[in-house]
């Protein structure tokens, strides 16, 4: 598998703020409360963002771009079907 980045620097520099910000915050709360485990997810979660804002890979958003890849492929290719005809923009005059 073949990982580019697939999100920007500054989309990037955001996930590590709030990353940090979900981390910090959620480990506070379990240090308090150590038997939630909504504050562990929270954790995982942050610790998440934090990821994939250093690699700069987002993992749904390359799912979602596979998606729109595979049905902009299937689009014209069905059979007893007429092929899809590009929509052309409005022009009034």
């Amino acid at each position: 598998m073949n990982v580019k980045p697939n999100i920007g620097i500054v989309n990037a520099l955001i996930r590590i703020t709030v990353g940090f910000t979900v981390l910090a915050w959620s480990t506070s709360k379990l240090v308090k409360r150590p038997w939630r485990d909504s504050y562990l997810m929270m954790a995982m979660l942050g610790g998440m963002k934090v990821a994939e804002g250093i690699v700069r890979f987002c993992p749904l958003t390359a799912l979602f771009e596979r998606g729109q890849d595979m049905v902009r492929h299937q689009g014209g290719n069905r059979e007893n079907d007429e092929p899809v005809e590009e929509m052309q923009p409005y022009n009034p005059s």
